[in-house]
């Protein structure tokens, strides 16, 4: 009989890591960057001291990991939100309310980190991530508008840039109004009006504004 002469491993972790970072999300979510400390990690993600630095790193090094996974989830929900519905109308009502659901969410500290917390934040690197957060949902919501550009649905001088950064103001200003206490209810009827107005085109903004 031939015994297994490979080296054990050492002993695997006693925590899932991604439920664990899941956790960090909420503490930073709830508390603010700034209000954070090590103990309130070490309590809300089950684990010691020594293999949160270990596995997560300090405190800004968890923080980063935290936006970046944060966004992941996002993102990829709001895609889902933004691209399943065949109608254009309904894609960025969808998107809109998306960000009212997500901000609102029961068990969830009101508002979003990255449009809440993560902007208060003095660091580059966190910029950094922002910014490449908002250029990736610009972009998204940029592809949804020339798809309705070749479907018809908007006309072909429809401005999709600039649309396209109201919307990201939009969901910016729905996360905030979330954060201070606005209803969900209002927040929704605000969401589907405000999806109206992000497809108006350069004519009806004339008319409008005659």
């Amino acid at each position: 009989m031939f015994q297994n002469s490979a080296k054990p491993r050492g002993r695997p972790r006693g925590f899932d890591e991604q439920q664990a970072l899941d956790k960090a999300i909420q503490v930073f979510w709830s508390k603010g960057y700034d209000g954070v400390t090590i103990d309130d990690l070490v309590a809300a993600m089950g684990v010691g001291r020594p293999s949160l630095y270990a596995v997560f790193g300090d405190k800004r090094t968890l923080f980063l990991r935290v936006l970046r996974s944060y966004a992941e989830t996002k993102g990829t929900r709001a895609a889902a939100a933004l691209l399943t519905p065949q109608s254009l109308r309904d894609a960025i009502g969808g998107l809109l309310r998306y960000a009212v659901e997500s901000a609102t969410e029961d068990g969830s500290a009101p508002g979003c980190l990255l449009a809440c917390i993560a902007p208060l934040v003095d660091d580059a690197e966190v910029r950094l991530s922002l910014r490449n957060s908002a250029d990736a949902t610009a972009a998204l919501v940029e592809r949804r508008f020339r798809e309705g550009i070749s479907a018809g649905e908007i006309p072909a001088d429809f401005p999709v840039a600039p649309r396209a950064s109201l919307v990201l103001d939009l969901i910016h200003g729905l996360s905030m109004r979330a954060r201070i206490g606005t209803s969900r209810e209002t927040l929704l009827q605000d969401a589907d009006e405000e999806a109206e107005v992000v497809l108006l085109s350069r004519r009806d903004n004339a008319v409008l504004g005659a």
